[in-house]
């Protein structure tokens, strides 16, 4: 089984593309099943759950083709499924948004609850409600979710926390109803304004996408359309927190500045220059990380998926953080793992209170999650020694290739089955 391997003390330098953005691409992914026509999708990333999205569309009996590296062929002009496989659903919860499509096109549709990283309870009420409200009858047994109706309803929803996904798969349930939809307390995020664009492309009339209130009025059909993936703000960010905690200098190319908004300002708040353009951002550091306070929320607040890795940096930084997660539960699991390489963290229900150290040094640790594999990495960029990483399938989910961008900006890192010998002589 491979692992990854990271000797610390490198200075990230250079430039990186940001890849397309995972989010986003999922969703819009889910949404293409609306067209009676082929959509092609431009860069896509490369990575686990859009391969597992690939696959789950192929079952359903959507012809799906990946023409390029980062280009992807969704002919949907027929649905031969309105079931999906549980072994595919189990692997990440945004395989769920393939539900309000099928049924929308198909009148009936059955899916097994979802999975995905075990971060914390990620019910999927918001979405049956939704599916409820514009007319749909919904029953749960068994570990599946079946939806039945003649024809979706225009109706009035709302939702009782602005969660991303919810809105998202509401959005495209409610493109083919009769009638208008609003969605109230709709989430804020980018992904779901690309989402909107990506539909009106298509010939669906969305509202109101990057408000609290979103109203789209159902058309007869839509139509396929070539549309480009606006990049992974979560990628960005990564990167920015990794030239942070190693004192680099590297250009992020293609970022949308104002997509990552509240990480660089806790960055700078952190003592990490940002220089941002419309389609870039530098990200430059000659110091050690000063002490920052987080507290997850919502967008525009600070996102649940940055708090890992920026955790991570926070390590090393002088001084104390208390860092709050207001998302997830369970999203501090892979402290226990940067305890072992000589952090000093103190968990108190969804707070962390971390005092910086001098220095961490190289362990065996396993990545728990999606994000915490970012974290794991992030801090094995400046431990003494070399840092063995399992669980790497878990960061394969959402980044494309991400040692070897790292190692391209000058990190010492590698992916093997076994600690190589470059990396061993470093330790």
């Amino acid at each position: 089984m491979q692992q990854t391997y990271v000797v610390g003390g490198n200075r990230l330098k250079g430039e990186v593309r940001i890849s397309g953005s995972k989010n986003g691409t999922l969703a819009i992914m889910a949404g293409a099943l609306l067209a009676k026509g082929t959509t092609v999708l431009e860069n896509v990333p490369c990575i686990g759950d859009v391969n597992t999205m690939v696959e789950m569309l192929q079952q359903v009996g959507v012809r799906t083709r990946v023409n390029g590296e980062n280009r992807i062929e969704i002919d949907a002009s027929e649905i031969g499924s309105n079931e999906a496989p549980y072994e595919l659903v189990k692997k990440m919860r945004a395989s769920f948004c393939i539900t309000g499509p099928i049924l929308a096109r198909l009148g009936y549709a059955k899916v097994p609850m979802p999975g995905g990283c075990d971060i914390g309870a990620r019910p999927i009420d918001f979405h049956v409600k939704g599916l409820q409200a514009l007319g749909a009858k919904v029953s749960i047994e068994h570990g599946y979710v079946e939806t039945a109706a003649g024809k979706l309803k225009g109706a009035h929803v709302y939702l009782d926390f602005p969660s991303a996904g919810a809105t998202q798969h509401i959005m495209t349930a409610a493109c083919l109803a009769e009638g208008t939809t609003r969605i109230e307390n709709a989430a804020l995020e980018p992904e779901v304004v690309d989402l909107a664009n990506f539909l009106t492309a298509m010939g669906a009339k969305v509202f109101g996408a990057g408000t609290s209130t979103i109203e789209v009025e159902g058309v007869k059909e839509l139509y396929g359309v070539t549309y480009r993936m606006i990049p992974d703000r979560m990628e960005a960010g990564t990167f920015a927190i990794a030239v942070g905690i190693t004192g680099g200098d590297v250009t992020l190319v293609g970022a949308i500045s104002e997509h990552c908004t509240a990480v660089f300002q806790k960055l700078e708040e952190a003592g990490i220059h940002i220089t941002a353009g419309p389609d870039f951002a530098r990200v430059r550091s000659d110091r050690r990380p000063i002490a920052t306070d987080v507290k997850t929320m919502p967008h525009p607040g600070f996102p649940t998926d940055m708090q890992q890795p920026f955790t991570a940096m926070l390590v090393i930084a002088d001084g104390t953080s208390v860092v709050s997660e207001n998302v997830y539960e369970r999203r501090f699991k892979y402290v226990a793992e940067l305890q072992r390489m000589g952090a000093d963290i103190v968990q108190e229900g969804r707070t962390a209170i971390i005092k910086g150290v001098p220095k961490l040094t190289g362990a065996q640790v396993t990545a728990t999650d999606l994000r915490a594999g970012a974290a794991l990495i992030i801090a094995g960029l400046v431990a003494e020694g070399r840092t063995e990483i399992s669980g790497v399938e878990h960061i394969d989910r959402g980044y494309e290739d991400i040692e070897g961008k790292l190692g391209a900006l000058g990190a010492a890192i590698v992916r093997s089955e076994a600690a190589p010998e470059s990396t061993a002589r470093l330790a």
